[in-house]
This record gives structure tokens, sequence and C-alpha cells, in this order.
């Protein structure tokens, strides 16, 4: 298995790609995932609030933690679907968020998923996906704090919401046409 299990052969990966509103969004409609979860993780402060994240002095950054099925969706596939989701070049902020707490991350589970993390950085770059270096930090998971529950689904249960629209919308439209094979219930390719 290359990463950490999630239990029944399933991994869990923890990613950090600006708003979690987003990420969660985007990853919830890709096939091979079983479980999306915005949260907190890489601070110092126990059990921290949305509030306490959003002032940057805590050290978090909002993330998702993402449970799959490796024989569905590897995590190199998953890693590289994020890299092209959010921007890794951009220190700490996505678009109009601005803040450690925004800042692109991913939080290896295992030395495989560390490895797996480096190799896609390695080949994106390499490609060109974005003009800039990425500035994505790699860091060893510790702990992940759920978020409150209005974070949940958010973009489902607020779709008319301005954030929502403005934000979320374009990023999980751009999402659904690059990656049109890969969502939920796509047709399987025939032999």
């Amino acid at each position: 298995m290359e990463g950490a299990s999630g239990g029944g052969g399933r991994e869990v990966a923890t990613l950090g790609g600006g708003c979690f509103w987003c990420t969660e969004a985007v990853f919830s409609e890709l096939e091979g995932v079983e479980k999306v979860e915005p949260g907190y993780a890489g601070g110092t402060l126990p059990n921290p609030s949305y509030e306490q994240v959003c002032t940057g002095r805590t050290g978090h950054a909002e993330v998702v933690q993402v449970t799959f099925d490796p024989k569905v969706l590897s995590y190199h596939d998953l890693l590289t679907i994020f890299f092209t989701v959010h921007d890794p070049t951009s220190l700490n902020r996505q678009g109009a968020d601005v803040g450690t707490q925004y800042r692109s991350l991913v939080l290896y589970h295992s030395a495989a998923q560390k490895a797996t993390a480096e190799e896609v950085v390695r080949e994106l770059e390499g490609e060109k996906l974005w003009k800039k270096k990425f500035v994505t930090q790699l860091e060893p998971f510790s702990v992940f704090y759920p978020a409150e529950e209005y974070h949940h689904d958010y973009f489902r249960r607020n779709p008319s919401g301005g954030y929502c629209q403005a934000v979320i919308a374009p990023k999980v439209a751009k999402f659904r046409s690059h990656f049109a094979e890969r969502l939920k219930g796509a047709p399987t390719p025939r032999a």
C-alpha cells in the first residue's frame, strides 16, 4: 500500500489547497473518493476554531482529509488533480483568499506518500503545468481537527451563495471539464 491506511484497503490524504470549501467540492465528485472532510492541520493550537485559524496566528491551514480507494484512484493521480485545481505556486494565497491558512500543503501519512508527492511535483514542474516554481509545503502529518459542521458540504448546501457562485462554481466547472472521465458515475471507457 502506498499511503496511510484508512481501513479496508483505503488510504487517507491530507491536502491544503486554499479554501477547504473549494477542495471539498472538487474531491467529493472524484471517482474512488469515499469521504472528504474539511478541517485544520499543520498548526500548534489544539482544537482550533475557524475564527482562530482565520487570524493566521495558529499556524494551521484549511485542509481536506480525503479517504479514497487506491484500487480506483492512486495517490499519484489524486495529487496530480490536486495540483491542477489550485495554484501551487502562489505563496499563502489562492485568489483573493490571503494568509498562511490558505497555503498549498501536502501532509504525507507515510514515506511512500512523501516520495510520491515529491515525484508528482517534479513531473508537473517539468511539464510546466504552472509557469512558476511550486511553493507547496510537504510535511509529515501529525493531527487533523475537523472543521465545524457548517463547513461540511458547504458548496452543495449553499450553491447560490456569493462565494460559491464567484469562486467555487467556476473551479468545480473547470475540474469537471478537465477530469470528466474521473467523475463519479462517469461512463467506463471501453477496451
